[in-house]
């Protein structure tokens, strides 16, 4: 049930009445009208742009179209009143037995807002694909609970969708931290050693040096590099692998895939890709123009192996193979994404860091070259995050020696709540955590804020079951309860326009505002006792009265489910 979209349906219905009865010309493209709540709620429930958007193809003036629509709207059973404002939107408030309608549907429909729009497309969603050199740090957090979260809502619309890590083991980072874990062999076997500029010093290493002793024992000591350094590559990469594992589960983030970049090299598929690329003249021998900011004197001209992305949309032609024969780190990216493409999905979405921004448009550039145009890439990046507890920055980890650990924050205010903050904000917006506001219960925090709505509900309904009270079809009349159930309509609505856009902030702020909604009739209902849920001895009006608060937490429930977080049943 979606009530903006049965009204839209209204209104096309009553322009083709006007079209039929020659009120409007025949023919009229009716694809951009709309039906969405009034930026004012005090001018209705819904407003409609038809007579603004059809005013120039129909030769009429706005509100001619309005006022006609009007008259044909007015006698619809839903409809309490329509009435044309300003130039020529159509407002309209609804009656409440549309408002009582839809809460019992809410109470009683097995999964509210769900939509099948995704049709079962197929949708990879690749996110955090840290380099496996070390455990998951801040900026990997809110990718994490990001592309986790827009899983989870492209879900819930009716697409198919695989969760995909990205392992980056092919590059010289893994072999610096197989560097790194040698050094900690050393210690294990009572070395002394010393930590060269670049590797990697953290505390997390030692564990890991100290399994390498207890499997091969005393078997690379004093060995050349060249005898150790593949067998510690893949046992290191396999040990920071299982952590990551770890700490993704403690966020609870779970995977469907893990894809070793390694697995690309020496079995074809680089090479298949860039076949695919030089079958479409795609690929050629050139030499790029200095890269902006160099002196002509500081560069020198090589010739490469080019892929031409600016035929597909990319600012400049980039490099897949160096002057020594070697694969640039793009070579594989194009070659992993083909992997995707002919794995059979219908849609590609990336969730980079901020700092990977210059890699979208050839990344996309690449897809659409291999896809023929046919499979899209939207790629999300995610901001910076800047922790504060205590008015100060939040310390960094003494298990990374460098950074701020993803079990730093989780150990400081838990899963749930790390997971609704990092989305209070907009994917591509520097987000702030302040610890101290994170755990803090008050309206400011939108966390509490909309567990407190959930608890208090739940405290409710558990008083009305030990009553023996069933809830009953809601009168809805009241002015803050049909803010309530304005905002339960919006429902639908919001779940589509956020998996649409692939932005699930939307939910978590949706979330607030029904809360906000909820807790302004609770509060209310000390003032009015008419208004409160529990009726006392009144057991018919009670049993009216609590399907709204139960629809509350129908939605509340559903969209905390998106986001990854369990919703409170009691507050602490």
């Amino acid at each position: 049930m979606n009530i903006f979209t049965d009204m839209r349906g209204r209104v096309l219905a009553a322009l083709a009445d006007l079209e039929a009865a020659g009120d409007l010309p025949a023919g009229l493209d009716t694809g951009n009208v709309s039906v969405e709540p009034p930026r004012d709620p005090a001018h209705g429930d819904m407003a409609t742009n038809a007579a603004m958007v059809l005013a120039k193809p129909a030769g009429r003036k706005p509100r001619e179209i309005a006022e006609a629509l009007a008259l044909r709207l007015g006698d619809a059973p839903e409809v309490e009143s329509a009435t044309v404002a300003g130039p020529g939107f159509l407002n309209l408030r609804l009656s409440a037995a549309v408002w009582s309608d839809l809460v019992a549907h809410v109470r009683n429909a097995d999964g509210y807002g769900r939509s099948g729009f995704g049709g079962g497309q197929k949708v990879n969603v690749e996110y955090v694909s840290a380099n496996p050199t070390g455990p998951l740090h801040v900026g990997h957090v809110r990718g994490a609970v990001f592309g986790d979260a827009l899983a989870s809502l492209l879900d819930y619309t009716g697409h198919t969708v695989t969760r995909e890590y990205y392992i980056n083991d092919g590059g010289a980072q893994v072999d610096v931290l197989a560097r790194s874990v040698y050094l900690r062999y050393l210690q294990a076997h009572g070395r002394e050693v010393e930590f060269a500029e670049g590797t990697y010093p953290g505390d997390y290493l030692i564990a890991v040096g100290e399994a390498l002793k207890a499997k091969v024992g005393d078997a690379y000591l004093d060995m050349p590099e060249e005898a150790w350094l593949q067998d510690v590559r893949t046992f290191s990469t396999d040990a920071m692998m299982v952590l990551i594992r770890q700490d993704l589960a403690a966020l609870g983030v779970e995977m469907d895939v893990f894809f070793s970049e390694r697995s690309l090299y020496g079995t074809g598929r680089i090479e298949q890709a860039i076949a695919r690329l030089r079958e479409r003249e795609l690929i050629y021998k050139g030499t790029l123009e200095p890269p902006k900011g160099k002196l002509p004197e500081d560069w020198e001209p090589r010739e490469q192996t080019l892929f031409r992305s600016t035929a597909h949309g990319d600012d400049v032609d980039r490099p897949i193979m160096k002057s020594d024969g070697a694969w640039t780190y793009f070579a594989p990216d194009i070659a992993y994404h083909w992997d995707k493409i002919d794995r059979g999905f219908d849609q590609l979405i990336d969730v980079f860091g901020a700092d990977h921004g210059g890699y979208v448009k050839r990344m996309k550039a690449a897809v659409s070259a291999l896809s023929n145009g046919e499979v899209p890439l939207d790629i999300k990046l995610c901001q910076l995050v800047k922790l504060t507890k205590d008015g100060e920055p939040f310390k960094m980890s003494k298990r990374s020696g460098t950074f701020i650990t993803l079990r730093d924050v989780v150990d400081e205010v838990g899963a749930d709540v790390t997971r609704f903050v990092m989305l209070t904000r907009k994917n591509d917006a520097p987000l702030d955590f302040d610890f101290d506001r994170a755990v803090e219960q008050s309206k400011d925090n939108p966390v509490f804020y909309v567990q407190y709505a959930h608890a208090r509900i739940r405290s409710v309904l558990r008083k009305v079951a030990d009553r023996g009270i069933a809830p009953a079809p809601a009168a809805i009349s009241e002015p803050s309860e049909v803010d309530v159930a304005r905002r339960l309509a919006e429902w639908p609505r919001v779940v589509e326009i956020a998996a649409r856009t692939h932005e699930p902030h939307r939910i978590a702020f949706y979330l607030y505002d029904l809360a906000q909604s909820f807790h302004a009739l609770w509060n209310r209902g000390n003032d009015d006792p008419s208004l409160r849920f529990l009726q006392e001895g009144a057991p018919d009006a009670t049993a009216a009265k609590i399907s709204l608060p139960l629809a509350v937490a129908v939605v509340i429930s559903a969209g905390l489910g998106i986001l990854g977080v369990t919703p409170a049943e009691e507050m602490r």
